[in-house]
């Protein structure tokens, strides 16, 4: 825990620093669709949901720094087995540089931090904890695009590619997050 404070203070001190010309903030929802991959056995899509707050620091007309706090449920589900679901939900930090290729369509990417709150499998009614198996912190990146109307209203699409996450020393297999989101949010005065 103290390794992930001192990481995100690392990423955050420096944005208090700069001399920004306009900081926003606001709040995102949408849809998640997660996978593990690969995956044991026949993996599809887990659809989910992450929500939570975003702010957005101007660095330039063109240049902005967005770091947001969010609650991104994940996972995936076996195509084979309808019942089975492995849920893996995550208190997620993404900061992202966003950069505006046109008024009010950016482009953004940068590096996301997660930690685990909940491991699971669920199959046939019963429940298995995954929390030993699973590690803590899912170090991945993000890059997707945005529209923000005038009005403040704003959409977007954003992939993340994970990092691995089974915990298991005698298990050679890898299984990393990825992540399609879709979101609307609202950037407040």
């Amino acid at each position: 825990m103290k390794k992930l404070i001192l990481f995100s203070m690392t990423l955050i001190l420096p944005l208090l620093t700069l001399q920004a010309q306009d900081v926003q903030f606001g709040a995102k929802a949408g849809p998640n669709f997660a996978i593990l991959q690969p995956d044991l056995n026949d993996p599809t899509t887990r659809t989910a949901l992450h929500l939570g707050a975003v702010a957005e620091v101007s660095i330039s007309e063109k240049l902005s720094i967005q770091p947001e706090l969010l609650f991104s449920a994940q996972g995936t589900k076996d195509e084979s087995d309808d019942d089975e679901i492995v849920r893996l939900d995550y208190l997620t930090l993404p900061i992202l540089a966003k950069f505006y290729v046109a008024e009010n369509l950016s482009i953004e990417a940068g590096p996301q931090i997660g930690v685990l709150l909940k491991a699971e499998v669920e199959d046939d009614g019963e429940t298995t904890d995954l929390k030993d198996i699973t590690k803590s912190i899912d170090l991945g990146i993000a890059f997707g695009m945005g529209y923000k109307l005038d009005n403040g209203l704003n959409f977007g699409a954003r992939y993340i590619l994970g990092s691995d996450v089974n915990d298991l020393d005698e298990d050679p297999d890898k299984f990393a997050n990825r992540v399609f989101q879709l979101f609307v949010g609202y950037f407040f005065d």
